[in-house]
């Protein structure tokens, strides 16, 4: 078992913005200094480096920009913002098993003024993930928006939703965004009114139920719980750290699996993060969920068990999942708020919440649950005090 064996005893970023002026290597190498500082470490003890097998910036030229030293650990993970916590998983593996006693995993994207992701882009390959889009970008599913969207329409006609309820999400997200000075929307609620007043995307998204295009970087560092508690910051232990992809699981959106409007693949890992924790979903102080897309915030709220399949609408109804309500998700703002930074700004908040030092502190003892992308082979940590 890996459970609680590893911490992340660093974190660090730079300005989420939407023109960084600067190179994702300079990006990824400022939120690593970042994080080494943060943690009280230098380069040289940097043993291990993971990162997303869509980040331009090569482990090795990190290093080097960075003036580490011998590395003994090199990872990537793919599948997009699912692998935001899988990088952490790597970590906590290598670091279990005695592979490297310090790694860094890192994220740097230029999003909104490099390659934009919510735009439509060839496939002119023969790799399996060119087969799989072969099935749906003729028929004009080609961007993420539009890929979800079919599965929201979906949800709303299997709960009887509304998009409101999407709107909700969104509305949550905004208003802890705006007292949180590093939010890209900083000051910047919205009310449901905004949310329907705001332009159609792909049907039934508007453009407040999807994220926002973010330059920047983030970082964490990870070291086994024992030597994290001798460093400068409290250490946010992983107590438990899983992956999960679903039977007929494609890239983005799984059409041909029997429930459309589901996420097994989220299923799969919150089985996982129970059983390793020993925590249930009532034991959760505060949920950081990756909302790239509202509807899917819905659908994870019920794969991982704090409330019935289709019931999501209700627990999000009068506030329930912002501050003060029955599960404050996502206080930093969320990738809707705060940034879009694949995820990985989602596991910094996570720790600033076990440290009790995050700009909208949720109050309480209990773990921390985290989550990557979803509709896509995805992952999940769950953090606690060390």
């Amino acid at each position: 078992m890996i459970a609680r064996t590893a911490a992340i005893a660093g974190i660090g970023a730079t300005e989420f913005s939407k023109d960084s002026g600067r190179s994702e290597l300079r990006l990824a190498v400022e939120a690593v200094r970042a994080a080494l500082d943060d943690a009280g470490l230098s380069p040289g003890d940097v043993q291990g480096m993971v990162t997303f097998t869509m980040d331009g910036s090569a482990e090795v030229a990190v290093a080097r920009e960075l003036g580490a030293g011998e590395l003994t650990f090199l990872g990537r993970i793919a599948y997009g913002g699912g692998a935001a916590c899988a990088v952490v998983q790597q970590a906590v593996l290598a670091v279990a098993a005695g592979l490297a006693d310090v790694v860094v995993c890192y994220r740097a994207l230029n999003e909104r003024s490099g390659r934009r992701f919510g735009r439509a882009h060839a496939q002119t390959g023969a790799t399996s993930a060119d087969v799989d889009a072969s099935w749906h970008h003729p028929m004009g599913l080609a961007t993420p928006a539009a890929m979800v969207a079919m599965v929201a329409r979906r949800y709303l006609h299997d709960y009887g939703a509304t998009t409101d309820d999407f709107g909700r999400v969104a509305v949550a997200a905004r208003r802890h965004a705006a007292t949180n000075p590093h939010a890209w929307f900083h000051g910047r609620p919205i009310t449901l009114e905004d949310h329907r007043a705001s332009r159609w995307i792909a049907d039934p998204l508007r453009l407040l139920d999807c994220c926002q295009e973010s330059d920047g970087a983030v970082a964490l560092v990870v070291t086994s719980a024992e030597r994290a508690r001798d460093l400068r910051q409290p250490p946010a232990v992983v107590c438990a750290a899983a992956q999960g992809s679903g039977p007929d699981q494609y890239v983005m959106t799984s059409y041909y699996r029997d429930e459309v409007a589901a996420l097994p693949e989220m299923g799969v890992v919150a089985r996982q993060l129970w059983q390793q924790s020993g925590y249930a979903p009532a034991d959760v102080r505060t949920a950081v969920l990756y909302d790239h897309f509202t509807p899917y915030v819905l659908m994870q709220l019920e794969e991982l068990g704090f409330c019935g399949r289709g019931e999501a609408r209700h627990l999000v109804a009068g506030g329930g999942i912002e501050l003060g309500g029955r599960l404050p998700v996502n206080p930093h703002g969320g990738q809707l708020g705060e940034a879009y930074i694949h995820g990985m700004n989602g596991i910094a908040e996570a720790v600033r919440q076990v440290r009790g030092t995050a700009v909208n502190q949720v109050p309480g003892d209990g773990p921390v649950l985290v989550t990557a992308g979803t509709g896509v082979p995805t992952s999940g940590l769950v953090l606690a005090g060390g």
